[in-house]
């Protein structure tokens, strides 16, 4: 007995309560909107003592509540409907004799038939639950403006949950073609650094092939020709080993543009215009990683928190510094520095550069990336050093 309590009470994988909650904490969630549920005891306020009718509904209408709010949360997904219409049902019984009873319970109803099935399939549950809700509180006798009062509440409840049941699918599209669009960057890219390094190796190490045979058989008659061709062994892959480290340094330089396509995407669709204006700079691999993490999290913050119409990113040069800018006219005002901003802090500070935020109250916020111009001096020393040898 009490292993099948513990496999009914556990978390599904599908719940809704899994869902909502991926670090552990689904039960807290789930616990949380029961305090909604103190409403039950409402009749006491207003109607004196309760006589037996209204002990006998609540001592095994509020319990019987209870259990289905938390299987209705931590069962499948797809079982949401049968829960919410038997705490429907239980609703209409309970309410001949505890009214604040049965409209709590029409409530929690219409809170969990906003997750049944498809959006115009939970709006006729709905609609069906507010009808037969006010033909009984109408055959009980009620005054309209409290039916009225009643009515609104539970549809705001219920359409409030329709609501976020709308937009969390619209977040989970936006997530997924943000994804889509990192991957489909991600084997574009992979695709380009195959064609040229077959364009680029192939050609080279065909001529170093042929030189090199060329070589070997001059050796015996000509060694002045020989020598010759050994040079031009030498050039052709210095040449290639230049046009190589040219090419990595492309491949670097799209991973911060597969990002701002990424947060041009994730931006409009959410109906926030953005721009982007990139100086002619090659970057570190270690810089532009950081640079483009944090093009990552303030796009981010700006989708879940600015209310912004328009963004725009920036990276220029100014004074032997590089600048990194990202602003935003959303409704600024006072930045309370939580895990990302300060993330963001330690990853630009680990290459050097400094982080400054300037919000102003409805006039937007800009974050400002700071450091000096990085000098590509990694390369043209491997090359000396080559020479040299």
């Amino acid at each position: 007995m009490p292993l099948m309590l513990d496999n009914l009470f556990r978390v599904a994988p599908d719940s809704i309560a899994r869902q909502k909650n991926q670090g552990g904490k689904a039960y807290y969630a789930v616990m949380l909107n029961l305090i909604w549920s103190l409403w039950f005891f409402g009749d006491l306020m207003y109607g004196g003592a309760p006589d037996d009718g209204w002990i006998a509904a609540t001592v095994i209408g509020f319990p019987a509540m209870i259990v289905l709010w938390v299987l209705a949360m931590t069962r499948p997904a797809r079982q949401m409907v049968y829960y919410g219409l038997v705490v429907a049902a239980l609703a209409f019984v309970v309410l001949r004799w505890n009214h604040s009873g049965g409209t709590c319970c029409t409530i929690y109803a219409c809170a969990l038939l906003a997750f049944a099935g498809s959006v115009r399939f939970s709006l006729s549950l709905m609609a069906a639950v507010a009808a037969i809700y006010v033909i009984e509180a109408m055959a009980l006798g009620w005054p309209w403006g409290l039916i009225v009062g009643m009515l609104s509440m539970l549809m705001a409840v219920g359409g409030g949950n329709l609501a976020r049941r709308v937009n969390e699918k619209k977040d989970a599209e936006i997530r997924l073609s943000h994804d889509e669009v990192r991957r489909l960057a991600a084997l574009a890219e992979r695709e380009r650094i195959g064609r040229d390094l077959h364009d680029l190796l192939g050609h080279t190490l065909s001529l170093i092939t042929i030189k090199s045979e060329l070589a070997n058989k001059l050796f015996d008659r000509d060694v002045g020709a020989a020598k010759r061709e050994m040079a031009d062994v030498e050039r052709v892959a210095r040449d290639a080993l230049a046009q190589v480290r040219h090419a990595v340094t492309g491949i670097r330089a799209a991973g911060f543009a597969a990002e701002l396509a990424s947060a041009k995407l994730l931006l409009e669709s959410n109906g926030v215009r953005m721009e982007y204006a990139l100086a002619d700079v090659s970057l570190p691999l270690e810089i532009e990683t950081a640079l483009a993490l944090t093009v990552r999290e303030a796009v981010t913050n700006i989708q879940r928190h600015a209310r912004a119409t328009s963004a725009r990113v920036t990276l220029e040069t100014h004074d032997k510094r590089l600048l990194l800018r990202i602003e935003d006219d959303g409704r600024g005002g006072a930045i309370v520095p939580g895990n990302g901003l300060t993330g963001m802090r330690e990853r630009l500070a680990s290459i050097g550069a400094e982080l400054r935020v300037e919000s102003e109250r409805g006039r937007g916020t800009a974050l400002i990336a700071s450091l000096p111009v990085p000098a590509m001096t990694a390369e043209p020393a491997a090359q000396a050093q080559l020479r040299e040898a």
